[in-house]
């Protein structure tokens, strides 16, 4: 694995308004909606450069999903971005029995999931969106690490023929990606190889996982580092190998430890490789007000809280 300079950040919810922008120009049956959040979802890209293939529906979430469906069953590949709290919750019903029930070709964008919404609290903080996005027949579900890691599952999802749920962040992270990754739906990445533990992570706080295992290194642990943006369809083989060799399994995740990654995880040991796994997310609560920094701190995602929790566990 490359260095990764970790004062450098870039946006990932800018490197899907970058990626959709450049699909529009390559393919005019790509089109865009919003819930009243372009500027912040970055959908605002799109509709600079093509305002005859954007609509604006306003805060009417519901309407977002039944309008995205209705233009891909006219041969469109549409994009409906919102937060990530509002698309998955207030328009659940569409995305179920209007959507996924006939495998429609439209892509659901969660912005600004997990706690590092930040300051915008509880009531915008999406952490249960994966289970429920999850739990849906037909629906695949990315959860992107990194800039690089982003464009390219956007670009696989203007490919994909069916639904797909992309969660996005509000919080700029570092590179781990460069040009040389490809994004591939049915392969896990193993970062670092390792023989004491397997982290598995997703998302934002993927840099996070990476720097929590170069502190273990300098505590005698051999973690193996395991990034699983698809967390359907899972690519249960590589954790099955994984932590087969390792015996102990660590799931961190933005999310809550409740459906999400670490709920996938133990699915797929327990048929097939049963190990200690071990679920670090926010337990089972709300979130708050607070800094991306400081909300990472308060509910252990941060580097530091994540090496001292494996810590403790091989003592």
């Amino acid at each position: 694995m490359h260095s990764i300079n970790y004062d450098s950040k870039q946006s990932i919810r800018g490197a899907f308004g970058e990626a959709l922008a450049e699909l529009g120009r390559e393919n005019k049956n790509i089109v865009a909606l919003d819930a009243d959040l372009s500027g912040s979802t970055q959908t605002s890209l799109f509709a600079k450069e093509f305002p005859e293939r954007f609509f604006d529906v306003g805060i009417a979430e519901q309407d977002l999903m039944t309008t995205a469906l209705g233009l891909s069953l006219t041969g469109k590949t549409p994009f409906a971005a919102t937060f990530a709290v509002f698309a998955t919750g207030r328009a659940y019903d569409q995305i179920r029995n209007s959507i996924c029930y006939q495998n429609a070709n439209v892509k659901i964008i969660g912005a600004h999931g997990g706690i590092t919404v930040g300051e915008d609290g509880a009531s915008h903080q999406a952490l249960e969106d994966v289970a429920l996005m999850r739990g849906l027949p037909n629906m695949t579900v990315i959860v992107p690490g990194d800039y690089e890691q982003t464009k390219q599952a956007v670009r696989f999802a203007a490919k994909h023929n069916g639904p797909v749920y992309i969660r996005l962040s509000r919080m700029n992270v570092p590179d781990v990606y460069n040009k040389n990754y490809k994004f591939d739906l049915s392969k896990a990445i193993v970062l670092k190889e390792g023989h004491d533990v397997t982290l598995f992570t997703c998302g934002d706080i993927l840099s996070e996982v990476i720097k929590a295992g170069e502190i273990l290194a300098q505590n005698k642990i051999d973690a193996e580092i395991v990034n699983i943006p698809v967390i359907k369809p899972l690519d249960c083989g590589t954790i099955i190998n994984s932590v087969n060799k390792t015996k102990l399994a660590v799931t961190i995740e933005n999310h809550s430890v409740i459906g999400g990654l670490g709920s996938a995880v133990c699915e797929c040991l327990s048929e097939n490789a049963p190990h200690k796994v071990v679920r670090i997310g926010v337990n089972d609560c709300f979130g708050q007000s607070g800094t991306p920094a400081e909300l990472l701190k308060y509910y252990g995602l941060d580097a530091a809280s994540i090496a001292n929790k494996v810590i403790e566990l091989k003592k």
